[in-house]
């Protein structure tokens, strides 16, 4: 089926009081898996290409998203790329030539005066081109070699009444919000804030985001849906996935030399893994 689009995706979640999950991609084996996993679960799904995979892939865009274009139109349930944790302004102006209908532009590592500048200019730009763009306040660590934020650290987590101010003035279409998880977390023992989320909720009239949901527990995940957030976040968990699955295969079976042996073992590891998020996701709308 054609495309679909972030924002159409994230707007009708939104209404819904419903998430949809999100997943960063790095390999064709993760493009793959997260489409199986959707069409298995039998829901949209958006496909994520941060920055840093880019820069893992030689700096070049264009080959992982045309292929994360060709596999989206060939699914069986709606799919939207998404240009994810953009810091560089050249890669931004690429997105919508590559496929992508949504942006990440991550400024949140600015003073507040300088992420709003920069996420201004940035939503001007993207707005002008049709593409729909999220934002981040607050601090959530694990990203570029930085180890997981302490979540509880003073000024961490995002304001609300600041998070209307920067809403308003930077014209973002969603907001991500530290609400007690952080990327590249590696084990599932996150609390989140959700008096916190709430209050957020309650103050913007944008949908908000979860980053860092890898390290969220399943009942703090629904419960996140249900406090409304709107779309959901997740990288590392098909890393470790992935990676797990592949250890495993090649301890038990230390005379592989076929790739396609292991890369088949971790590309289903991935799906199991997407089903399992995306079926907690549904799980919570249906009972938000």
């Amino acid at each position: 089926m054609p495309l679909a689009t972030t924002g159409e995706l994230i707007t009708s979640a939104a209404t819904a009081r419903s998430a949809v999950a999100a997943f960063n991609v790095i390999t064709l084996e993760h493009v793959e898996a997260v489409i199986a996993g959707a069409e298995s679960a039998g829901s949209p799904v958006v496909l994520q290409v941060s920055e840093n995979a880019v820069k893992f892939r030689y700096g070049r865009l264009l080959p992982l998203a045309r292929a994360a274009v060709a596999a989206a139109e060939r699914a069986a349930v709606p799919v939207a790329l998404h240009l994810d944790h953009i810091q560089s302004d050249d890669l931004l102006r690429q997105a919508s030539d590559a496929g992508f209908s949504s942006v990440m532009y991550d400024a949140a590592r600015l003073p507040y005066a300088d992420n709003l500048a920069a996420t201004k200019a940035a939503v001007d730009w993207a707005h002008a081109q049709g593409l729909w763009i999220e934002a981040e306040l607050g601090r959530l660590g694990g990203k570029n070699g930085e180890p997981p934020l302490d979540a509880h650290a003073p000024g961490a987590r995002t304001d609300p009444t600041e998070a209307h101010a920067f809403v308003t003035d930077s014209g973002v279409d969603a907001l991500a919000v530290a609400i007690g998880s952080s990327h590249a977390m590696t084990t599932r023992t996150a609390t989140l804030d959700h008096d916190l989320l709430k209050r957020l909720s309650a103050t913007l009239d944008v949908p908000l985001v979860l980053h860092g949901s890898s390290g969220v527990p399943d009942a703090e995940l629904a419960a996140a849906v249900a406090g409304g957030i709107a779309k959901v976040n997740v990288g590392t968990a098909l890393n470790i996935a992935m990676t797990g699955a592949i250890r495993d295969f090649l301890a038990a079976h230390p005379e592989a030399v076929d790739s396609r042996k292991y890369l088949s073992v971790g590309r289903e590891a991935m799906v199991d893994a997407v089903v399992r998020i995306v079926r907690v996701l549904r799980a919570a709308a249906a009972t938000a």
